[in-house]
């Protein structure tokens, strides 16, 4: 019987506390004034809203901070792709791959013409990079890459360049012996006439 006087006490207080604690009037004791003072829940409410939309424009300052970084971070990884595209572009333009045993040539000795295969006058243009094939193995006007000279059109051919032997086309005599003959020199052929 007092277990039961017990749950009933209880789901009284239960219910009632309930109800109070949503009450739109909340009823306090001011000790200060000995006076009871009433406040609408509603009050409150604007209040607390009041109270946090003043920290609202802190939050959406780093908010936009948090997103003028994740842009930032956008743009690296666009940047970073297209410099990977790039890098694929240029190793899928490489049409093949060549060891090759390369000497330097000039247009300026004796018994030299300076007029390419292909019909480029070398001593009036001394600053064009060609090189010299075997038409078999690299096409006449096909665009190469040669390690250590850079980029050259395959313009000219020799009675000694057959196979996989080339020659660079340097206009200064000292520097093309300075080159002087070099071996598995990577030629990449980047586009064939």
């Amino acid at each position: 019987m007092k277990t039961n006087i017990m749950k009933i006490v209880t789901a009284a207080s239960v219910l009632f506390g309930y109800i109070g604690f949503n009450a739109y009037h909340v009823y306090a004791f001011d000790s200060t004034a000995n006076e009871k003072i009433t406040v609408d829940k509603h009050e409150q409410e604007k209040k607390a809203t009041a109270f946090l939309s003043t920290e609202l424009p802190e939050k959406k300052i780093k908010l936009d901070k948090k997103e003028a970084k994740l842009n930032r971070d956008q743009e690296t990884d666009k940047k970073s792709t297209k410099d990977k595209q790039t890098k694929e572009k240029q190793s899928s333009d490489v049409v093949r791959t060549l060891q090759v045993e390369a000497t330097a040539y000039t247009a300026f000795c004796e018994g030299c013409s300076g007029i390419t295969r292909t019909g480029q006058n070398l001593r009036k243009n001394p600053d064009q990079k060609i090189i010299a094939v075997d038409p078999d193995v690299i096409p006449l006007g096909s665009k190469v890459h040669v390690e250590g000279y850079g980029t050259a059109i395959a313009g000219d051919i020799g009675s000694a360049i057959q196979g996989n032997r080339i020659d660079v086309f340097i206009p200064s005599q000292s520097k093309a012996m300075e080159f002087g003959r070099r071996h598995d020199v990577t030629v990449k052929i980047l586009s064939r006439a």
